[in-house]
């Protein structure tokens, strides 16, 4: 690795790409790209990431000014039925009437996350009402990976109050994972798709929190087994190799290498720190090492990806891109405060 790895990366770029509104979507390098004004997805990471911040550093007030920034982007992108707009202009005009599945999938995630983690009272409530209208659109989702943000927001609500009706829609949306497991699977193909595409990682790891908040095996075990197959296409000799957005991975197909994605380091991390506390078992948490490292240079180009609080937005075969937007900063913010969030809670654990 070219350089060590800083246990906490600051706040400093994720500032430079907000105001008061939510986060700019893109960057010219380091610098907004307000032409591409604001999205649903992308304030549901950020809120996230600042309220991972704020479960270290309580005291951070620009992590609290963001996170209520993000709160109130959120609500107002909510739709009377509980579904979530996505794309708003630097003039603050909604450019879609719904927005995608999934970034209704990751608005609900970032509630449920927030009904557990927000520091105040507030914060949570508004979550919860939020969270309450959204969970009325889950029936529309048709895709995996919406179903899979949600099931993570409802491990979390579910963690937060523990309410029948979390219960029962965390159980749904388990089984319908489970269910596009079982209808795509084959024994040298144990996913979900017919393809590996993007943020992969998230969807075991769905199964797997969805087992542990239910103590329910079959979730549990069938998240575990297409975890321990994503392992097996994307680390080699020590170094994680997502799959590359430039073709994906067909099942029969040619696997991608490049372009990498930064979103994809950050998933890998959370899963295997699910699977680790489903388990115990000690490499996973190695895995999730593994992503981590991703951004610091040990990948397949050795390309240092993080600088200053920010990340690179994709890693490709004879360059990198330089731009430094909103998914893959939040992606180096999300994937180092997990593992950060995880090394404090060990030496407190240690020097009790």
């Amino acid at each position: 690795m070219k350089n060590r790895t800083p246990l906490l990366p600051t706040l400093e770029h994720l500032a430079v790409l907000c105001d008061n509104t939510g986060i700019i979507q893109h960057a010219k390098e380091t610098v907004p790209n307000r032409s591409t004004g604001y999205c649903t997805d992308d304030v549901a990471r950020a809120f996230m990431v600042v309220l991972a911040r704020l479960r270290m550093a309580p005291r951070d007030e620009i992590a609290m000014r963001l996170a209520s920034t993000y709160l109130s982007f959120l609500e107002s992108a909510q739709l009377e039925d509980g579904r979530f707009h996505n794309f708003m202009s630097y003039e603050r005009a909604w450019l879609d009437d719904i927005g995608t599945q999934d970034s209704c999938g990751r608005a609900m995630w970032a509630l449920g996350y927030g009904m557990r983690y927000a520091p105040t009272p507030s914060w949570r409530r508004v979550c919860r009402a939020l969270f309450d209208r959204g969970i009325a659109s889950i029936d529309g989702f048709e895709y995996v990976h919406p179903r899979a943000y949600t099931t993570l927001g409802l491990a979390h609500a579910h963690a937060a109050a523990r309410e029948p009706a979390y219960a029962a829609a965390l159980r749904y949306l388990a089984e319908s994972l489970l269910a596009s497991y079982e209808s795509a699977r084959s024994d040298d193909w144990p996913w979900f798709e017919p393809a590996m595409t993007y943020d992969n990682a998230r969807l075991p790891e769905a199964l797997i929190r969805a087992g542990s908040a239910l103590a329910e095996v079959r979730y549990g075990d069938a998240g575990l087994t297409t975890l321990a197959f994503y392992e097996r296409v994307t680390l080699d000799t020590g170094i994680f190799i997502p799959i590359g957005n430039h073709g994906w991975y067909p099942r029969g197909g040619p696997r991608a290498v490049y372009a990498q994605q930064p979103l994809e380091a950050a998933s890998l991390i959370d899963a295997e720190l699910a699977a680790f506390d489903a388990t115990g078992e000690t490499g996973h948490f190695a895995n999730a090492e593994l992503g981590l490292a991703w951004y610091y240079g040990k990948n397949t180009r050795s390309e240092t990806m993080a600088h200053g609080g920010g990340c690179y937005d994709g890693l490709d075969e004879h360059s990198v891109n330089r731009n430094m937007g909103a998914e893959s900063t939040l992606a180096l913010l999300a994937g180092a405060y997990a593992m950060g969030e995880r090394q404090i809670r060990t030496l407190r654990a240690v020097n009790r």
